[in-house]
């Protein structure tokens, strides 16, 4: 698949450039609009249909529905995966999400955008980046993942956080955008002061080149 080749090798695409990445939208709609449909005490036949729709889906997960993806073959999800109502991944990229991770609800996952270039934005040029969530994570309701963005194991990112950036393991992120707010383990604490003066030499070395 064309579009598929270009996101892999990070470049921008043109989402009519493609016949089958319509054909493969329109397959997963479809998909997503039957689970929707089902009972919710049809856990069998619910995971069952959600399984031929996911690129790797293990025998415990819990999606609330409604759920809405794109594709759904770019997204893997590991053991014990449980999101809360109106979760949406738009899978354009690929999307991995560890074990025992927690989604709240009304939760957007997103690894596509558009071009900043109103000419392009019009032409419907877009780009993909993949997003990886690690284990243990836990994502309050309400919040945004943007393109590009890792999220460490065992970090916890507070309800209406927008992330724009990667977080690191272990610890407490929130806002928009979304930042660390404490580190959770000794080691994370480690981390976060290594990033503090890391990011204080650049902002001083960003001062004397303009002194």
């Amino acid at each position: 698949m064309k579009i598929m080749e270009q996101i892999e090798r990070g470049e921008e695409f043109n989402v009519l450039s493609d016949e089958s990445f319509f054909v493969d939208k329109q397959r997963c709609e479809d998909i997503c609009f039957q689970y929707n449909m089902i009972p919710p005490s049809k856990i069998t036949e619910r995971n069952e249909l959600l399984r031929t729709l996911l690129g790797k889906a293990t025998d415990s997960f819990w999606i609330l529905s409604p759920f809405h993806c794109e594709y759904g073959y770019n997204i893997e999800i590991g053991n014990d995966f449980a999101s809360n109502h109106n979760l949406v991944i738009i899978d354009a990229a690929k999307v991995k999400i560890g074990d025992n991770v927690l989604i709240g609800p009304n939760t957007g996952i997103y690894t596509s955008g558009h071009s900043l270039d109103p000419v392009k934005r019009k032409q419907l040029v877009s780009y993909a980046k993949p997003i990886t969530i690690g284990d243990n994570v836990w994502i309050g309701g309400n919040c945004v993942i943007l393109a590009g963005v890792t999220i460490g194991e065992n970090t916890v990112v507070a309800a209406g956080s927008v992330v724009t950036k990667s977080l690191p393991a272990n610890v407490l992120a929130a806002g928009n955008p979304c930042r660390i707010v404490r580190p959770l383990t000794a080691e994370a604490k480690e981390e976060c002061e290594v990033r503090s003066e890391q990011k204080e030499r650049e902002n001083n070395a960003y001062c004397t080149d303009r002194v």
